[in-house]
């Protein structure tokens, strides 16, 4: 179903939207759309809603499955008023964002669906998932331009770090289970990014609550939301592997020429399987088997 503004589709679907986990995707351009939503459908979303421009187009099955929202994804701040304007319509709900080219992989995802791990998150009274932007890259740039190729896709299988995240209302000591994660293609070419569009954290999964907002930075106001694992033990880990880097990199003109391959010694084909990102240290499983 379509409809040509986030107000209008709230209020026509807000006891549907009852039932979750819900995911968003927020659609930048038009590479890998199909491919983007029918992966989060299949990871079991109840419900996949695309925010995007209306000139773009769905394929017909999709616009049956999908809530289509007409958006201006490239206005200011489009992705945090579009969240903060769902967690008000639908508090006590699981939610998700994403963009598109972007896949999210969870530990065991390929025998488990999004809505058990998260009756399992809710059991460790959790209410926020952290997850790494892992970046994808085509192998071959003259082959593929655009650097998005999902059968020539590679990651970078090291390279990353933490840094401790100072507190700024405590004289800049650290924030307590919580870290700045750098990596891959915004850390290789980080000429070309600036500096607050580093990081490789992102609170993608989340239970909406009154008074809770996403901020500019992938972060929310409460800041046990922000924190990597509970006081007690490890807790889940999920990753969303994401062209959006590579794509932005490519389409830059300050860093299209630049940039002849984003392949280097410690690239790997990216292999579609969440044991991969397991392996490599990229996702904690926590105490969910």
């Amino acid at each position: 179903m379509r409809y040509a503004t986030l107000d209008s589709f709230i209020a026509d679907q807000k006891t549907a939207l009852k039932k979750g986990p819900i995911a968003m995707v927020f659609v930048e351009d038009d590479v890998e759309i199909d491919t983007t939503l029918r992966h989060h459908i299949q990871s079991g979303f109840r419900h996949v809603i695309a925010f995007m421009p209306a000139p773009f187009d769905l394929p017909r099955d999709l616009q049956a499955t999908v809530f289509r929202v007409d958006y201006d994804t490239s206005a200011d701040a489009a992705t945090q008023t579009a969240v903060n304007t769902m967690i008000k319509a639908v508090p006590g709900q699981w939610m998700y964002y994403c963009y598109n080219a972007e896949y999210l992989f969870f530990p065991f995802c390929e025998t488990r669906t999004i809505g058990e791990m998260l009756a399992f998150h809710t059991e460790e009274r959790r209410d926020a998932m952290l997850t790494y932007i892992v970046d994808l890259y085509a192998d071959d740039l003259d082959r593929y331009p655009g650097a998005v190729s999902l059968d020539a896709a590679h990651l970078d299988r090291s390279g990353y770090y933490a840094l401790a995240r100072p507190d700024a209302d405590k004289h800049g000591h650290p924030k307590e289970r919580q870290l700045d994660f750098f990596g891959g293609l915004r850390w290789r070419f980080e000429e070309h990014v600036p500096p607050a569009r580093r990081k490789i954290d992102r609170i993608a999964i989340f239970r909406a609550r009154p008074g809770l907002a996403l901020r500019d930075d992938h972060t929310f106001s409460d800041e046990e939301y922000n924190t990597y694992a509970c006081p007690w033990h490890h807790n889940i880990t999920a990753t969303i592997c994401s062209f959006r880097t590579a794509k932005a990199l490519k389409s830059n003109p300050g860093s299209r020429y630049d940039i002849d391959t984003f392949t280097w010694h410690n690239s790997a084909p990216f292999e579609w399987h969440s044991r991969q990102l397991l392996d490599l240290g990229l996702m904690e499983p926590g105490q969910w088997f």
